[in-house]
C-alpha cells in the first residue's frame, strides 16, 4: 500500500540475512524484472540502495551495509516504466525526455526527489503512487535556465512560470520528431512516442 498521510511509511524488522547493497539506480531498476511479472515473493529479498538518486531521495546514500541482528524498515516504493517505439524498460529514478538542457522542451518524470545535484521534484514521494511530471518550456530562454540550474540544488528553481509540475500516474506523447530518452541517467533510446507510467509497491528496498 502506498504511502498515506499520518502513517508511518514501512514495517520494522531485524535483518536475518544477507543485505544486498545497491550502487546505482539503474542497477536497482534491474532487479525489478519485467513488466507484469509476479512480484509476490520479493519481500524476501533485502535490497538496500547505497548509492544514486533514490538513495539520497530516502537518505541512504553512503548508506553502510546492514548485519544480520540489525534493525531496520522496510519499505516498498513505486517504479516506473518507459514505454518506447523500440520497448519498455523500467526506471527507479528518473525519465527524462529531451535534445538539450538548454533549448527546447525538457521532461522529467521523477520517482525521486533528485536528479544528481539538482532537486528537481522537492515534493516527490518514491511511494506515493505518482510520477511528478517537471516540464521545462521550450520558450524558457537560456539565461532564464541558467539561473533556474543555479537554484535547483536547493530546490528553489520552483515555482517558475516555464517549469509546470504535476502528479500523473501515466502520461503519453507523440513529438514532431525523435526525441531521446534517459532511464535513471543512462541514455536509452531515441523515439517518436512515449508513455510513462507509474507501478505502486513494486519492490521494497530496507532503509
Amino acid at each position: 500500500m502506498t504511502i498515506r498521510p499520518g502513517v508511518p511509511w514501512g514495517e520494522p524488522m531485524v535483518v536475518t540475512g544477507a543485505v544486498l547493497p545497491v550502487e546505482s539506480d539503474r542497477a536497482l531498476a534491474e532487479l525489478v524484472g519485467e513488466p507484469g511479472a509476479d512480484r509476490s515473493t520479493d519481500h524476501r529479498r533485502l535490497i538496500r540502495p547505497t548509492a544514486g538518486d533514490l538513495a539520497r531521495t530516502v537518505g541512504l546514500a553512503d548508506a553502510r551495509t546492514l548485519e544480520p541482528g540489525a534493525t531496520a524498515t522496510s519499505c516498498p516504493i513505486d517504479v516506473g516504466w518507459a514505454i518506447s517505439d523500440s520497448g519498455t524498460r523500467c526506471f527507479v529514478a528518473h525519465c527524462v525526455v529531451r535534445r538539450s538542457w538548454w533549448r527546447g522542451d525538457v521532461i522529467l518524470a521523477m520517482n525521486a526527489q533528485y536528479h544528481g545535484r539538482w532537486d528537481v521534484a522537492p515534493r516527490s514521494h518514491p511511494n506515493d503512487g505518482r510520477l511528478d511530471l517537471v516540464t521545462v518550456s521550450a520558450a524558457m530562454t537560456v539565461s532564464q535556465r541558467w539561473q533556474a540550474f543555479r537554484r535547483a540544488p536547493r530546490g528553489d528553481h520552483l515555482p517558475h512560470p516555464a517549469i509546470n509540475v504535476t502528479k500523473v500516474i501515466e502520461r503519453t506523447w507523440a513529438f514532431d520528431r525523435p526525441q531521446t530518452v534517459w532511464l535513471d541517467g543512462v541514455r536509452w533510446v531515441r523515439t517518436r512516442t512515449l508513455t510513462v507510467r507509474v507501478e505502486p509497491d513494486a519492490m521494497r528496498i530496507i532503509v
